[in-house]
């Protein structure tokens, strides 16, 4: 009864703001862009209720109607404009962050200075250390993740003769979970299930509470944060049982420096050793580990079951799978070099990412000036930008682009080798106006590397010791949609068992 009190309060508010906004300017000022839906006031909040309901239809429409233009769709509180072609990421991708602010289209999508706290968003020290220091660590936490990846196999999907149902979103979650946490706490924490649902409930809450913020004018969200948001009660949970290990840490490093031999390798370390001032106190490093969760499970858990999905409705692809990574895993055991030879693992959970990326449009900024693209369109200070994916799917880029092939990227290395170019493009962890699903330029995603290892070993762990297929066979489960996001069934089973050949 709540949350239909809340919509409804929110979409009187949104009316109020359409209709304001039509009159303070911004309407007028992308009045050059052609538009999905109305631009008068009331008729327009109808064309955003259709836009938030049936996000995927409106692009496509306006995708057809406008192949190479920008356009603008109605959101709930805002105009958003839409790139579609190359040379308009290239502009998006190339723009400084003082003339488009990813910062700041972030900051309003999660809704940070509530949901993840204002320290956060102020100081963001933690980004650095994981695009570096976790990225150059990955050689020596492989076995780790793998360690903690066997054992998670065991405890959540039992080797068994016969199938057994799993709801894959779930357990995927508490996989990932588990396998992060090995790096980020390390033991016995990263086993300890209270520690482990605390963490999914902390993603799934930011989720959930930026949702229903973005509802709401931002004079209002203070007020609803506090009625609705349990994010801080979710943070105080995770000190109590965090404590102690900052303790110790800390404790450590007074009494015998900062890099005594038996110094743990993981992200609590790194953040404590980087901390200055206010964010070396316990409930800021608590924070930063949920955070960290936050984006580790919330992304990573969704890629691995699209691509899950994608192996149970196509389990031909098993064999060959298997056989490379046996293969690899003889001569090179269990380490990063071996993860960089298994380009079918790779090109698999990359094709799944093209079709199956976690929204169907990324790299959202807001432009904190007066911005003009190349081709000369005009965009005002205040506008948020988003871009269309369309191009994982254009045939200038892909053969064939809607059929799933999971060893596309294998072929498309081969033939770049062949020809004397780079291959390495083809890689998971590279990005470009084709490969957007990690976002593109400087801030693409800063842990795609340690998320893509976690993941090509989660995927390499599973195909060498058990069978997969879909409940019914070949059917791969629909996916859900929530305004941009995509997200995998998640009451959806697959059935698993001990591999059989």
């Amino acid at each position: 009864m709540f949350d239909y009190q809340l919509t409804i309060v929110g979409l009187f508010t949104a009316t109020y703001l359409f209709t304001l906004s039509y009159f303070s300017g911004q309407t007028r000022k992308l009045r050059h862009l052609p538009t999905a839906g109305s631009t008068l006031p009331l008729l327009s909040q109808l064309s955003s209720m259709r836009y938030l309901s049936n996000t995927r239809k409106v692009l496509e429409e306006s995708r057809s109607k406008w192949p190479t233009s920008l356009y603008k769709v109605p959101g709930m509180l805002e105009w958003i404009v839409v790139a579609t072609q190359p040379a308009q990421i290239e502009d998006i991708r190339k723009a400084p962050e003082n003339v488009l602010s990813s910062t700041l289209a972030l900051n309003e999508i999660l809704q940070t200075q509530y949901t993840l706290g204002q320290n956060i968003s102020e100081n963001p020290y933690h980004i650095p250390i994981i695009r570096a220091q976790l990225t150059r660590a990955i050689p020596i936490l492989v076995p780790e993740v793998y360690d903690e990846i066997v054992e998670a196999f065991r405890d959540l999907i039992p080797l068994t003769e016969d199938w057994s149902r799993v709801k894959t979103l779930e357990t995927s979650m508490k996989v990932i979970s588990r396998a992060s946490n090995r790096i980020f706490v390390g033991l016995p924490l990263c086993r300890d299930s209270e520690w482990i649902d605390l963490s999914i409930q902390f993603t799934m809450d930011v989720v959930q509470t930026g949702n229903t913020l973005r509802l709401f004018p931002s004079f209002l969200r203070p007020f609803v944060n506090k009625v609705i948001s349990r994010v801080g009660r979710r943070i105080g949970k995770g000190l109590n049982m965090l404590q102690s290990s900052i303790t110790d840490r800390k404790i450590a490093i007074r009494e015998r420096g900062t890099d005594h031999s038996d110094k743990p390798v993981d992200l609590l370390s790194w953040l404590i050793d980087g901390a200055k001032g206010p964010a070396l106190e316990d409930w800021d490093l608590t924070s930063r580990i949920l955070t960290t969760n936050f984006a580790a499970i919330h992304t990573s858990s969704m890629t691995l079951t699209h691509a899950l999905y994608y192996l149970g409705a196509y389990p031909e692809y098993l064999p060959a799978l298997r056989n490379e990574v046996e293969r690899v895993t003889t001569r090179e055991g269990w380490s990063k070099t071996a993860l960089d030879q298994m380009i079918g693992i790779d090109s698999f959970m990359k094709e799944s990412q093209r079709l199956r990326p976690m929204a169907i449009h990324l790299m959202e900024r807001v432009a904190v000036e007066d911005y003009k693209f190349s081709d000369g369109t005009p965009i005002p200070a205040g506008t948020k930008i988003t871009v269309d994916l369309n191009t994982h799917t254009s045939s200038k880029f892909f053969e064939d682009p809607f059929k799933f092939d999971g060893f596309r990227f294998v072929k498309m290395k081969e033939r770049a080798k062949a020809s004397g170019q780079v291959d390495k493009k083809f890689d998971m962890v590279t990005t470009g106006i084709d490969s957007l699903a990690f976002g593109h330029g400087r801030h693409a995603c800063p842990g795609r590397y340690f998320a893509a290892s976690e993941l090509k070993l989660i995927m390499a762990y599973l195909v060498l010791h058990y069978d997969v297929t879909t409940v019914e066979e070949g059917v791969r489960p629909e996916d859900l949609y929530f305004v941009q996001n995509r997200v995998p069934n998640p009451t959806a089973e697959l059935l698993f068992r001990r591999r059989k050949m």
